[in-house]
C-alpha cells in the first residue's frame, strides 16, 4: 500500500497552485489517414505547481517544514484543489443530493464516494478517496438521513441499515485530492525569493489502492 500521511498541505498555499488532470491516449494513424485512439489510463491524473501560492517567508518556511517531514516524494498526502474539491459546483453549497454514489440491493450498506463528470456522452465517475469526513451528507431516494458514518481512509459512506432494492443513495461532500511531491529536491535561492522569484513546488496524484 503506498504510504500516506493523513496530513493536509497548506491550504493559504493550495490557493495559488497552477494545474489540473491529465490523461494518457495512445493514437495510431492508420495508413488511410484514420486514426485509432486508446486509452491508457482509465483514471485522470492530476499535476499542479504550488510554488505560484508561496508570497511570504513564512509560507516557504512552511512549505519546506512540510516537505521534511514527508520525507520528500516518500510520503503522500492531502491536497484540497483551488478548483475542485467538492460534490457541488464552485460557489454552490453542498447537498445530499449532489452525486449519485449508487442504487440499493436491499443489502448493499456501503457505497464509495464518486463524482462524475459529464452527462450527455460518456461521463466519468471519479473516485473520492479522501473526502472531508465532517462534511458528508447523504440521501436516500432524496430524503436526507444522519443513519451512516464515513470511512474516511478510503472514501465511503456507510449506512446503518441497507437501502431497499432501487433506492437512489447520493450524497454532497467536501474532499481532497491524494498526491505526493514529484521531486526529492527543493531549489529555494532566498535572495531571489526575496525579489519576488517563486519556486517551484511539484505535486502529483496518487492512487491508494
Amino acid at each position: 500500500m503506498t504510504a500516506f500521511h493523513d496530513a493536509l498541505f497548506p491550504t493559504d498555499i493550495a490557493r495559488g497552485a497552477r494545474g489540473g488532470p491529465e490523461r494518457r491516449t495512445e493514437i495510431a494513424t492508420l495508413g488511410s489517414g484514420f486514426e485509432e485512439r486508446n486509452a491508457v489510463w482509465a483514471h485522470s491524473r492530476r499535476r499542479w505547481d504550488a510554488g505560484l501560492g508561496v508570497r511570504t517567508l513564512a509560507q516557504l518556511a512552511a512549505v519546506v517544514a512540510f516537505f521534511e517531514e514527508r520525507r520528500g516524494r516518500l510520503y503522500g498526502f492531502r491536497f484540497r484543489d483551488p478548483l475542485d474539491h467538492a460534490s457541488a459546483a464552485p460557489g454552490v453549497g453542498v447537498a445530499a443530493t449532489d452525486q449519485v454514489i449508487g442504487t440499493g440491493d436491499g443489502a448493499a450498506t456501503r457505497f464509495p464516494l464518486v463524482k462524475t463528470y459529464g452527462g450527455a456522452f460518456a461521463p466519468y465517475r471519479r473516485p473520492i478517496p479522501k473526502p472531508v469526513a465532517a462534511s458528508v451528507l447523504v440521501a436516500v431516494n432524496g430524503v436526507a438521513t444522519t443513519a451512516f458514518s464515513v470511512d474516511a481512509a478510503d472514501g465511503a459512506a456507510m449506512l446503518d441499515m441497507a437501502p431497499p432494492a432501487g433506492a437512489v443513495v447520493s450524497a454532497g461532500f467536501r474532499f481532497d485530492t491524494p498526491v505526493r511531491f514529484d521531486a526529492d529536491r527543493l531549489e529555494i535561492d532566498l535572495a531571489a525569493f526575496q525579489a519576488g522569484a517563486i519556486p517551484s513546488i511539484p505535486l502529483i496524484e496518487i492512487r491508494l489502492a
